[in-house]
């Protein structure tokens, strides 16, 4: 039977038999688009999203939301996320969906798990990086980015979009150590780039202070960047921000690589070092400057002060040369530790800024927080022997929280029209950076509510439509006419960050319902333990 219902003097035609998923009733709808925010009613039906701007009691669904007082967006989107082993081990994935996250990109940083010819070159790159991304209790090898994919599909809590790191090209093809590609191996590193990208990567990464990927010159990452053009991918790197005059020559190399290669350029966790040579506003206006020149260009950037990765960053690429056992072996040296006293100083302004975090062994687990100096006065070592120590009796895993970013320049960067936020969380250890935690709703509560700094449509548009579109995602990041029902319900007023410094792991308020793929994930704030991400794929 079909009815025609009238309503502000149109006609619309209902079919009574419909039978929705879920309606959600009485939300303000803010779509993604920028758009001031509407009220309107939300159906899911299979996956895809159904507005009614009118009430018609006819229509049946298997579960209504009465949302009266909520806000309704696009789920959010994380642009940086490293999440690539452990939401696998720990799919419920609660500190992003429990922050309105639906979508993460992960491959970040030139780091990833795909494509890897041998078991061992795997094991080994999970040994390396672990600190960053942690381990994987289970037994698993990936040849493919297909393969890799097919790990997430429908069993994790949220979707995974994947970017191909630099890092496994060149171990599948140079290796290991500091040197050259030749003209073969580059050839070699597009053809596994151009076959990831067909089976459904998004482009390339690259963590130009992570080896072996950071051991590329400019000339190499150009052609392959050149691959991942023809593909419609981007490049997203972690710049080299030891090059040159350590300010501005780290940027000016990711735009001479967008400018040569053609590809869209989206620089990574952007921001005005505590310690820079130079402020905010030169950094901004050379990405400004870029794209009025023509380059695609964009960036994301999170709300903290606090940065956070792998211990052996601290020390200098060639203990890394050739992989984990010279790291190892040089860690073991007496030789090498007092070279080491001589070249690493620490990523903050001193190691009483440089919190540990990560320790699977109970002898070290008292040490969770603590920096590294106050570890080294309990030891009675100097802080290179601590960290030589710690690093070898923890396989490498130790992660570190310090200072990172200068607080009064965050919000420039933030604010940024060209800008969208990556949490660039480390989900490790017991003091993680509270980013991992609280980093969307900070953005809402702070930026949004309580600052003003920004207006609540573009503050969502920012971390929905605006990270779909950059992927080239065609049908997420809006709520729309059948789209994907990947939707965020979270109460304004509300909504907040709880997770500090000294207290990370705790779950934010506000956000009351996260459904991704029409199921619901978050139910008035509480996990379902529904697994329906997808594994998205840029071809999909």
């Amino acid at each position: 039977m079909i009815i025609i219902a009238s309503y502000n003097n149109h006609l619309y035609i209902v079919n009574d038999k419909l039978m929705l998923d879920i309606l959600i009733e009485n939300a303000l709808i803010v779509d993604g688009s920028g758009n001031p925010g509407y009220k309107a009613d939300v159906g899911i039906e299979n996956n895809k999203i159904k507005i009614f701007r009118y009430k018609n009691h006819s229509i049946k669904s298997k579960q209504k939301i009465n949302a009266e007082g909520l806000i309704l967006s696009p789920g959010f989107i994380d642009f940086h996320a490293h999440s690539g082993l452990r939401i696998l081990d720990e799919p419920l994935h609660e500190p992003k969906i429990m922050q309105g996250i639906t979508t993460e990109l992960i491959g970040v940083d030139g780091n990833s798990y795909a494509p890897f010819k041998s078991k061992n070159d795997l094991n080994e790159f999970i040994e390396l990086n672990s600190g960053l991304d942690g381990t994987i209790q289970q037994d698993v090898f990936w040849p493919t980015v297909d393969s890799y994919l097919n790990a997430f599909h429908k069993k994790t809590a949220v979707n995974i979009a994947y970017l191909v790191g630099n890092s496994v090209l060149r171990i599948n093809t140079v290796g290991w150590n500091n040197k050259l590609a030749k003209k073969n191996d580059i050839e070699n590193m597009q053809s596994i780039l151009r076959e990831s990208m067909e089976e459904g990567a998004f482009g390339l990464s690259t963590g130009l202070e992570y080896p072996p990927g950071n051991f590329a010159d400019t000339s190499e990452l150009i052609e392959l960047s050149k691959q991942a053009y023809k593909l419609g991918g981007i490049y997203h790197t972690h710049v080299r921000y030891e090059l040159g005059d350590k300010f501005l020559d780290p940027f000016r190399e990711a735009i001479e690589i967008g400018n040569k290669s053609n590809v869209p350029v989206h620089i990574t966790h952007l921001y005005q070092s505590s310690y820079s040579k130079g402020g905010a506003h030169k950094i901004l206006n050379l990405v400004e400057n870029s794209r009025e020149s023509g380059l695609d260009i964009t960036f994301d950037s999170y709300p903290y002060i606090y940065g956070s990765t792998r211990l052996i960053i601290m020390l200098p690429d060639w203990t890394k040369d050739g992989g984990t056992k010279t790291l190892k072996d040089i860690l073991s040296s007496d030789e090498m530790r007092e070279k080491l006293k001589k070249e690493v100083s620490p990523r903050a302004l001193s190691w009483d800024q440089v919190w540990l975090t990560y320790f699977k062994l109970a002898k070290n687990h008292r040490y969770e927080g603590l920096s590294v100096a106050e570890i080294s006065r309990s030891r009675n070592q100097n802080p290179i022997d601590t960290i030589c120590d710690i690093l070898l009796e923890e396989d490498l895993q130790t992660c570190y929280v310090a200072l990172g970013s200068n607080g009064s320049t965050i919000p420039k960067f933030i604010n940024h029209p060209l800008s969208m936020v990556g949490s660039d969380a480390v989900l490790l250890g017991d003091f993680p950076s509270p980013r991992t935690y609280g980093c969307f709703p900070t953005i809402i509560s702070e930026y949004v509510r309580e600052e003003k700094l920004m207006s609540l449509e573009f503050a969502i548009r920012k971390i929905t439509s605006f990270p779909a579109q950059r992927l080239g995602i065609r049908d997420r990041g809006l709520i729309k006419e059948n789209f994907k029902a990947d939707i965020t319900l979270f109460d304004l007023s509300k909504i907040k960050s709880k997770a500090t410094k000294d207290n990370p792991k705790i779950y934010a308020e506000g956000i009351e319902y996260v459904i991704v793929n029409g199921k619901i994930a978050i139910n008035k704030g509480q996990h379902t333990k529904s697994l329906n991400g997808y594994a998205l794929k840029s071809n999909y």
